[in-house]
């Protein structure tokens, strides 16, 4: 089944599986897709999918539709293509279609079949999640306090890569030697806390 897999700032926030003919993206709550933007539309854009193809049309919103960069009226979309709507990034993933492939493909790559994201728990982002899609996420600022977070076969681990101040888990500084998260771990960097979870 195809996907969305939306970001904001670079970081995913949510993932949307395409499982109706028409799906439809804007601020108003009654879409299927609800993005809560001032710069989005109340009905901003149409997914429609015919066969095995899935298009992409602006609904004359105020301020546009972009697929890589352009504007567009209408446009079949290509797997990996990145959606722009407004701050947001919403890429499409063509692959998830393949029904189990995602898992026999994470055995084969050495990746946690496991889903886990990053929870902001103080600061100006409290409340925000990153998904940790990727073999490796990385999380704070460079040159200020930098660690990563690496998908491994039996699950997630973090560690130490530059900074002053080393991340904290659980309330004990991290090394640069990788150390196995468990759900609802604390991981505190650069004086923001945050939880580790799967689902």
């Amino acid at each position: 089944m195809p996907k969305m897999i939306i970001t904001l700032d670079g970081a995913a926030i949510k993932e949307v599986q395409l499982t109706k003919e028409r799906t439809t993206l804007g601020r108003r709550l009654y879409n299927d897709i609800v993005i809560k933007h001032l710069a989005v539309s109340g009905e901003h854009a149409l997914l429609q999918m015919a066969g095995q193809e899935l298009y992409i049309e602006d609904l004359n919103s105020t301020n546009g539709t972009y697929v890589n960069g352009k504007t567009v009226k209408k446009q079949l979309l290509q797997d990996r293509d990145m959606i722009e709507i407004g701050k947001y990034r919403l890429q499409y993933d063509k692959e998830a279609s393949r029904a189990g492939a995602a898992k026999v493909d994470n055995s084969v790559a050495g990746m946690a079949p496991i889903n886990a994201a990053i929870r902001v728990l103080s600061g100006t982002a409290v409340g925000r999640e990153l998904n940790l899609v990727k073999p490796v996420t990385s999380i704070g600022k460079p040159g200020v306090a930098l660690a990563t977070i690496s998908r491994r076969t039996e699950g997630f681990a973090v560690a130490y890569v530059e900074g002053a101040v080393r991340p904290m888990l659980n309330g004990a500084a991290v090394g640069t030697d990788e150390v196995m998260l468990k759900n609802g771990d604390k991981i505190e960097l650069a004086g923001t806390q945050m939880e580790f979870v799967e689902y």
